[in-house]
């Protein structure tokens, strides 16, 4: 279980990196208000979505996701993928997340199969 540092005076974690499995950040910044589950649920499918290309080197959340606000409307996602990562051989969903665009949507909530 991940020890999270107090809210600056702007709402921000202070900089600096701070490390956790996904399932900490979401039991810590995915309640609150009903935004903040919808997204913490766009974020578990994106995180799958990702680790299923077994590429991940890294994936850093940061935004206002990450802070006290109290209704953040998207994801905002850093990745750092092997060198041997490929965007050729992905498919379907997987796919949409390598695209600017299309991922920008997703991570608004209209990723398929979402309302």
């Amino acid at each position: 279980m991940t020890t999270w540092c107090e809210f600056n005076e702007s709402g921000d974690l202070p900089t600096g990196i701070h490390r956790a499995d996904l399932n900490d950040v979401i039991d810590h910044f995915g309640r609150g208000s009903l935004q903040r589950c919808i997204v913490a649920e766009r974020l578990r499918r994106i995180h799958s979505l990702v680790l299923n290309t077994g590429q991940v080197r890294r994936f850093i959340i940061f935004g206002s996701f990450v802070t006290n606000k109290p209704d953040p409307q998207d994801i905002d996602i850093f990745l750092i993928m092997k060198d041997t990562f490929d965007v050729r051989h992905l498919g379907g969903e997987s796919l949409v997340l390598f695209n600017h665009m299309s991922a920008q949507k997703c991570s608004r909530g209209t990723l398929a199969g979402e309302a």
